[in-house]
Formats: structure tokens, sequence, C-alpha cells
């Protein structure tokens, strides 16, 4: 070619006809496999959602906030399974019981595994006779069962002593021996509240029904508001301002408001239907309780707004794509241009406003449960496990940050995670 347009006229872009013409038969032979490889260079064939994943990847702060959720998942629902306390399980004499604590229940274990009281307190009374060298007398004796079983030394010199960390509380030295040498009990290891009960266990409990509320409420808030707004977007026009009027009319509803009101006037007709009767769906009621049914019933009313407008708006830029258009010469049916083609390409959107609803559910759920009207006795979440700890925040504060730092964390997670979503699910922002 280059050859051609040296001949051409100056100022003419026309080549030499002639000297295109001048082909040979070994232009037209096939390729060799040589040249094949030079000419289309291999690649790995990857599915979308492999090189989202792969993208996914690559962000670490997505990466480390999937481990904290995996780890807040497991803790949720393995970890029930290792404690052998319950969540409502009231321990005698294990009332209010600092964080990795035993209680006396569990101080009785240890020293009956480790032997008889009579024969500590015989050898005892053995050793200080043959200091004394004579009998001792009943005033002596007592001293003696007292000292036995009151006995305090100093930890720090124990520690330094063994070589070995103990725990900052006093237990007595023949305690601390049989704790490190005998026979270990589970500790309660954030403590026991005012009623004995394990208070890590309910944190478990209280994470895993925070985040079930919070996802079967996203998912609900997803199948309404995809097919809203879908369908909004989809038809326009008169369809889509009436659609919308509606969703500013619902904008306008005080949303806590409305969970309160749902709330009282439902409570009376779900306790007389749980009181009809001993099924499965009564007791299944029962025990969400009538706070949490009338907070669903809220979300499934309202909350579906914000992804409806989101979709519609993807909806409204994506319908005008020619794979729409060519679905629609095709004969395609409007749901199955919504279904297979719109919604598809709006995944990344529907993932990450799923995703932020997670956390927005999840801290309703706490503050409601929070003042009271969450989730129904004996169940529990974090935000009743805060409510809780008020009565005794001065005194054991403790009870109080930790179900508010796991709340915080997951909340922090979810964001993060779905931001990550967002980024590796949208095509335009491929590398």
């Amino acid at each position: 070619m280059a050859e051609t347009m040296k001949h051409c006229k100056f100022g003419s872009m026309q080549p030499n006809i002639e000297n295109l013409l001048e082909l040979t038969p070994e232009d037209f032979a096939p390729a060799t496999d040589e040249q094949k490889e030079g000419f289309i260079p291999d690649r790995e064939s990857t599915s979308y959602w492999k090189d989202a994943w792969r993208r996914l990847r690559q962000n670490k702060v997505s990466m480390v906030a999937l481990g904290v959720l995996v780890f807040l998942i497991l803790f949720a629902f393995v970890g029930p399974m290792l404690v052998p306390y319950g969540y409502e399980q009231f321990n005698a004499g294990s009332e209010n019981l600092y964080p990795w604590h035993y209680s006396l229940e569990d101080q009785a274990l240890i020293e009956s595994a480790q032997g008889n009281d009579e024969e500590r307190l015989q050898a005892a009374l053995d050793a200080a006779e043959k200091e004394k060298g004579s009998e001792l007398t009943p005033i002596e004796i007592a001293q003696v069962k007292a000292k036995v079983k009151t006995e305090k030394f100093d930890i720090a010199e124990f520690k330094k002593e063994n070589g070995i960390h103990l725990k900052p509380f006093g237990y007595s030295k023949i305690e601390l021996e049989r704790i490190e040498n005998g026979e270990k009990v589970f500790p309660h290891v954030f403590g026991t509240d005012g009623f004995g009960r394990d208070i890590m266990v309910r944190l478990m409990i209280g994470t895993r029904v925070s985040m079930l509320i919070g996802i079967c409420a996203a998912l609900l808030v997803l199948l309404i508001g995809a097919t809203y707004g879908s369908i909004s977007g989809f038809f326009g026009g008169k369809v889509d301002a009436v659609m919308m009027r509606i969703v500013e009319l619902i904008y306008a509803i005080p949303e806590m408001l409305v969970v309160l009101l749902i709330s009282t006037a439902l409570k009376p007709t779900l306790i007389k239907f749980i009181d009809s009767g001993n099924g499965s769906m009564q007791s299944f009621v029962g025990l969400l309780g009538p706070n949490l049914i009338s907070m669903f019933i809220a979300f499934g009313l309202l909350y579906w707004v914000t992804m409806a407008r989101i979709i519609r708006g993807q909806i409204l830029q994506i319908k005008e794509q020619e794979f729409v258009t060519a679905a629609k010469a095709l004969g395609a049916s409007s749901g199955r241009i919504i279904k297979r083609h719109l919604l598809p390409n709006c995944v990344g959107q529907i993932v990450v406003t799923t995703c932020l609803q997670i956390p927005s559910a999840i801290f309703l759920e706490s503050f409601l449960s929070y003042l009271g009207v969450g989730v129904s006795a004996p169940m529990t979440s974090l935000g009743s496990m805060a409510s809780d700890a008020l009565s005794g925040v001065q005194t054991y504060g403790y009870r109080l940050v930790i179900p508010a730092l796991f709340l915080s964390v997951m909340i922090l997670a979810f964001n993060l995670f779905g931001d990550g979503l967002r980024d590796a699910l949208d095509p335009r922002l491929k590398k």
C-alpha cells in the first residue's frame, strides 16, 4: 500500500489501481499455524461472575470485610453449638460475673475434679498440727478452715514464680492451682448478666437474630422494589408518572410512626391467634412477636421506595439500548425483556443497594429493640442487649460496649463489602 501511494499525484488520495491488482496465488494460500498463533493471541475464556470475583479479590478492603462477615456468621450460627450454655439459661450462683470468671458451681466442679474437700482440709490441719507440735484448739481448727477457704495471695508474685498468665481476679491460691492443673471448666467469656445468663451465648443469638432480620428485610425490599421500579421505568409515560407519584407519597410517611402503629394495631390480633392453638404457625408467630412482624410489614409497605427509584433510573437508561430494540423486534414480551435483558444489566446497582439495605434493617431493628418495641423476650438481639445493659452501665459498662461494638462492626462490614461488590459487578469498571 505504501508503494502504491508513492505513485499518487500530489494532493490526490486515489492510488494506482494497477498496482493493487498485482496479486499472486501465494497471496491466497491458507495461513500456517505459526501465523495463526501470532495473529490471534490465546486468552483464557472467563465468565462474567468469574471475572467479577477476580476483581473483587483485588479489593483488599472488601476482602477484609468479607472475612469479618464470615467470622460473624460462624460466630452467630456455629458458636452456640460449641458453648455449653443456653441463651435463656439461668445459671444459679453466676449472677453478674465479670468476663472470664467462673461461677461458684463451676468452681465446685473444679474442686471436685481435684479431690475431696475434706481430704485437703485434713491435710492442712495435719500440717498446722505438725508445725505447732501439739493438738490444735477448736479456735485454731476454725482458723485453719477459714484460711483454706479464703486464703489469698499476690497474683503478680505467683505469675512470676510460675511463668504463667493468670486472670486478674481474686481467686484463692488453691483455686488457681486447680484451674491451672486440673480439669478445665468452660468460663463465661463475656461474663453474665443479672440473671446469670451467659452474655457470649446471648451475643451469638442476638447477632444471629439481627443478621437474619436484616437479610430477610433486604430480600423483601429487593423483591418489591425491583419489580415496581422495573415496571415503572420500562413502560414510562403516564404509567411512570403515576407510579412515581405513589413513591413520593410513600416517602412523606413517617416510617417509625407506621411501625409503632402497626405493632399496636396487630398486637391484640396476634396474641389472640397465638393463644388459639399449638400449631407450628402459632409457634412461629409467637417466636417472632407482634413487634417483629409489624417491622416486616413496614418494610414491605414503605422501605422499598429507594430500591424502586434506583432500579427505575437504571431501566430508563438501558431500555434505549440496541439489544432491547432487537428483543422487541423479535417479539419478546415486556416481562421477558425486563427479566432477561434489563434487570441482569442492573445487577451491580441491585447488589449494592441490597447490601446497603441489610445494615439499614439491622440498625432499625436494633433501634426498635433498644426502645423496647423490637424482638420479644426470651428472644434477644443486639439492640435488646444494649437496652438491658443500661440499668447497670456505670458498674458493668462492658455489657453495653460489647453488643454496640459487634453491631458497629457488622454494619461497617456490610457497607464496605457492598461497595466492593458494586465495583466488581459494574461492567463499566472492568480492568
